[in-house]
């Protein structure tokens, strides 16, 4: 009886078998611990900005009992609480919040005439 030949091995299938033994990463495993740990750094960084919110709402709130303000009354606060006109950063700063949802805010309210522009990047409370 002649003797069967065995089957050949392909170099693909040793190496992975190789890293399956050794349990070493591929590209693969590393790609999906890396896409975990910008999930977990966003819910990190989602849940500190929300607690900072949190903690200026509670510091600019009306007083005790009352409503807490919007947005644009914070911001409008901000600024006329500088009577020489404040800078974007500074408002910035002030309130947390995102440079879209504070240039936003800054835009309404010169368009309904409640603050003025003094210069590049500085508002002030118009007087009524």
């Amino acid at each position: 009886m002649a003797a069967k030949r065995a089957k050949p091995v392909s170099f693909n299938a040793v190496v992975k078998f190789a890293l399956q033994h050794y349990q070493i990463p591929t590209k693969k495993d590393i790609d999906k611990l890396n896409a975990k740990l910008d999930q977990l750094e966003g819910l990190i960084q989602g849940s500190v900005l929300a607690v900072r919110r949190a903690k200026v709402g509670q510091s600019l709130a009306l007083g005790s009992g009352d409503a807490p303000l919007t947005a644009s009354d914070r911001v409008l606060e901000i600024i006329a609480s500088a009577p020489d006109g404040i800078s974007f950063a500074d408002i910035r700063t002030k309130t947390l919040y995102p440079d879209k949802k504070l240039r936003n805010i800054v835009f309404r309210l010169s368009k309904i005439k409640k603050i003025q522009r003094l210069e590049r990047g500085v508002y002030a409370v118009i007087p009524q």
